[in-house]
């Protein structure tokens, strides 16, 4: 079975604007065209969604709950593609259900989340690696539990299980310990001797000043900063450090 045969998406219109047309198989596991979005004078705005689900009785269930709330405007195939959140539903993460998803992430620009009904060991890295940024068991998967997915999701937001985000957070600290930390990386874009350094421009130190305080000669000083600049595509020092500040680096 391929994903093309066993997915399906949800036939119909927007909940709120439109009478919802009957469930239908889908002849395409991909959304084709993006649609303009649908906007309800005097209403929030609603969160576009694509539901994709491995056969009718999972789709249906998802659907209709869904269907009944307003925060949700459940999209057609036609429309998928313009989604802001695409909501996978399945029973376990099989290797079918690994390469939708990594068709769903070239297809489609929303985010993507997934209810699963076994998550197996191992499944962390694939959903880490096809972009998959919420997570909820089907076992949980009432109508107050999907809603706050779907808008987590439209919000840059994450959900997952605190199993699995205890899993995920042991899986980095044993990454920084065993990969990176010898080699005087961490998992930022900075080596501990760049942050170091731009740290002490962020303070006002200067190259001289710097190059004594790190033990390094000035011309050292002057390499490590241009190659931070040049790397990230910043344009000077002021530049690297609100870079850095910005995303916590230093």
């Amino acid at each position: 079975m391929t994903s093309t045969d066993t997915t399906r998406t949800c036939r119909g219109e927007s909940v709120t604007t439109r009478r919802t047309a009957p469930l239908q198989r889908s002849g395409s596991s991909l959304p084709s065209a993006p649609a303009p979005a649908a906007h309800v004078r005097g209403k929030p705005a609603q969160v576009r969604v694509a539901v994709y689900a491995e056969d009718l009785i999972l789709q249906t269930g998802v659907v209709q709950q869904l269907r009944q709330r307003p925060e949700v405007e459940l999209l057609s195939e036609s429309e998928a593609a313009g989604a802001e959140v695409s909501l996978l539903v399945v029973d376990a993460l099989t290797e079918t259900v690994a390469e939708h998803l990594r068709r769903l992430r070239l297809a489609t620009s929303g985010r993507i989340g997934l209810v699963v009904g076994h998550f197996e060991a191992g499944g962390l890295q694939t959903i880490v690696e096809y972009g998959v940024a919420a997570v909820l068991r089907r076992s949980e998967a009432d109508q107050d539990r999907l809603v706050h997915l779907i808008t987590a999701l439209a919000n840059g937001e994450g959900v997952m299980p605190g199993d699995l985000l205890g899993e995920l957070l042991d899986r980095i600290g044993l990454l920084q310990r065993t990969m990176l930390d010898g080699k005087g990386l961490t998992l930022s874009t900075l080596t501990a001797r760049e942050a170091e350094m731009l740290r002490l421009v962020a303070e006002g130190f200067d190259t001289s000043e710097i190059a004594a305080k790190t033990s390094y000669s000035e011309r050292t000083v002057k390499n490590v900063l241009h190659e931070i600049i040049t790397r990230l595509g910043l344009r000077n020092r002021a530049h690297a450090v609100g870079y850095a500040m910005r995303r916590g680096l230093i």
